[in-house]
């Protein structure tokens, strides 16, 4: 099985030295995000095929990545880099930073092991389509060569991103909008165009009513990219977690609403406030990343 390291929160930006002594024992134990009973996942042995990681920052985890590699266990890491303005992310590490440290990764581990995220992709009084256009050229041309993959998305408006995006806009003076589909499509379609200039695969994740010319279906659990990396076949099924999904089936170690990030956008996290709490309740000896969070806030 693989094993997928994040999608829920950053573990290699907040709770690496967790995530390491999980590693050492074997097993992470995860709380299922929809009330069902908790449940284990192998971290190493016959029961881990290899990891995906998914960072804004992942820097701290330089000596988990190590550690994993000293287990033979193969990774890819997705690392979100958009340039956004301090509004939209709070609290994420400077474009330029997480462009040297993508580039240390695909160097150290090479460079099927890295791929660029572009999103999620939010239109907004601060970053309107032309933004887009010259902020993603700009990386594209500082990742070239780094890696060969840019995944893109526009923001899902939930019920939560919507309040969490109405509060931010209030307090920083910026509008927002979900745009329609047909402006959606022509934006994408450009960034695309942007991608294959400067030698990169655009995919686009989990939207199929929005792929164009250029762009392809994103599989961010890659059974062949990390198959690649292993140097050896790496068998799983198509097991996507929503309509239009083409990830390879994974257990997921992470927990909803613990990411202090304070990306605007973000569709794991309630309130960011509530996360900045969970974060400073974690415990890095609990088997599960949550666990005891909860009712530590409560109390503050």
């Amino acid at each position: 099985m693989i094993v997928s390291a994040s999608y829920r929160t950053d573990i290699p930006a907040f709770y690496g030295e967790w995530f390491r002594r999980r590693l050492a024992e074997g097993v992470a134990r995860v709380a299922n995000p929809y009330g069902g009973q908790p449940y284990e996942v192998p971290l190493r042995g016959p029961g881990c095929d290899g990891f995906v990681f998914w960072t804004r920052n992942i820097a701290p985890f330089r000596d988990a990545l190590a550690e994993v590699a000293a287990h033979d266990l193969p990774f890819v890491v997705h690392a979100t880099i958009t340039g956004y303005p301090r509004a939209l992310e709070t609290s994420v590490t400077d474009a330029e930073r997480s462009i040297e440290m993508l580039r240390w990764l695909a160097d150290t581990y090479g460079p099927r092991a890295a791929v660029w995220r572009y999103d999620t992709v939010l239109i907004t009084s601060l970053t309107p389509p032309a933004w887009h256009r010259e902020t993603f050229a700009r990386l594209a041309r500082a990742l070239s060569g780094t890696t060969d993959e840019a995944v893109l998305s526009f923001a899902q408006i939930y019920a939560k991103t919507r309040r969490n995006l109405m509060i931010a806009a209030e307090r920083h003076g910026f509008s927002w909008e979900d745009p329609v589909e047909e402006t959606k499509i022509a934006l994408l379609y450009d960034l695309a165009g942007i991608a294959a200039e400067h030698n990169l695969s655009a995919t686009l994740c989990s939207q199929p009513e929005l792929l164009s010319s250029g762009l392809a279906p994103a599989r961010c659990i890659d059974a062949q990219r990390l198959s690649d990396v292993a140097g050896e076949a790496i068998a799983s099924k198509t097991k996507g977690n929503r309509p239009g999904c083409l990830c390879a089936e994974s257990r997921d170690i992470g927990a909803y609403d613990t990411c202090p990030h304070g990306c605007v956008y973000c569709y794991a996290v309630r309130r960011p406030e509530l996360a900045k709490r969970y974060y400073r309740a974690h415990n890095p000896d609990a088997p599960m990343l949550a666990q005891g969070c909860k009712e530590k806030t409560l109390h503050e």
